[in-house]
This record gives C-alpha cells, sequence and structure tokens, in this order.
C-alpha cells in the first residue's frame, strides 16, 4: 500500500482532519491483553488512587497510538510513517462510567523536509479533559 497523498498537492500549514477517540475502562482492559501491560494503574481505580493518581488512566502508548491513527488515516498508509515521538505531560483519565474519557487529535503539516524523498514534519495536538497529553507529538511522513 503506497500514500494517498501527493506531495506536491500538500502545502506547509495543511490541517489534517481532526479525530476524536473515546475511551472507557473496557478499552483499557482490552489494550491491556493486547499489549500485556497491566499495570493496575491502568485498570483499578483503588490503586491509582493510592499512588497518587486522580483515577484510572489510559496507557501512554494507547495515546501515542490513537495521535498518529490521525496521520495514518489521513496518508491512508501506516507505512509511511518514517519517523514518530512524542512526549507524555498529562495522563489521559478515564472515570468509571459509560461516557469515559475522549481523546482530541489535530494535526498540521509543520514543514516539507525533503522534496526527493516527499518527506513531511506533521506535528499533532492531543488533548483530554481540556489538557494537552502528548507534547513533542511529531511524525516524519513519507508522500506520494
Amino acid at each position: 500500500m503506497a500514500a494517498e497523498i501527493s506531495y506536491a498537492d500538500v502545502e506547509v500549514g495543511a490541517e489534517l482532519p481532526a479525530r476524536s477517540f473515546p475511551v472507557t475502562r473496557e478499552t483499557l482492559v482490552r489494550y491491556a491483553g493486547a499489549s500485556g501491560d497491566f499495570n493496575p494503574i491502568h485498570w483499578n481505580e483503588s490503586f491509582a488512587k493510592r499512588v497518587g493518581l486522580p483515577d484510572v488512566i489510559a496507557h501512554g502508548m494507547f495515546t501515542m497510538a490513537e495521535a498518529i491513527r490521525v496521520v495514518t488515516d489521513w496518508v491512508g498508509d501506516p507505512g509511511a510513517v518514517l519517523q514518530y515521538g512524542v512526549r507524555f505531560t498529562k495522563p489521559v483519565v478515564v472515570p468509571n462510567d459509560e461516557a469515559g474519557a475522549v481523546i482530541e487529535v489535530t494535526g498540521k503539516v509543520a514543514a516539507k523536509l525533503d522534496d526527493e524523498e516527499r518527506t513531511v514534519r506533521v506535528d499533532l495536538v492531543a488533548t483530554s479533559a481540556g489538557q494537552k497529553v502528548l507534547g513533542m507529538s511529531r511524525a516524519v511522513v513519507r508522500l506520494a
């Protein structure tokens, strides 16, 4: 599968379609099973509070994975992502109710890096409950 977005058609400052990702306690248990990360801060409310957290929190890698979906959905090919990194700034707190939490992600083409390689840098902003949960969230992507 190749990237569907053309390098020639992309301008610096172009915004990627924003996405919202709901997160419930069930989501976290499923992710724990898939990832093997069964740390109780991700599913046990009393434990999470005992260690100083406000409530159960989403896995950092889960949050990171949801954020990059904005890029992979936009480009049409997960293999087009050459680099991706973030800093974890705040946890995604997931209350024990049907609504859970929501991770809101926006993205913007921040730079055209290499005309020959057709690479761009995409900067992402991920928030939950009005707080930025990822900092320095950047991906390098090869376009068509």
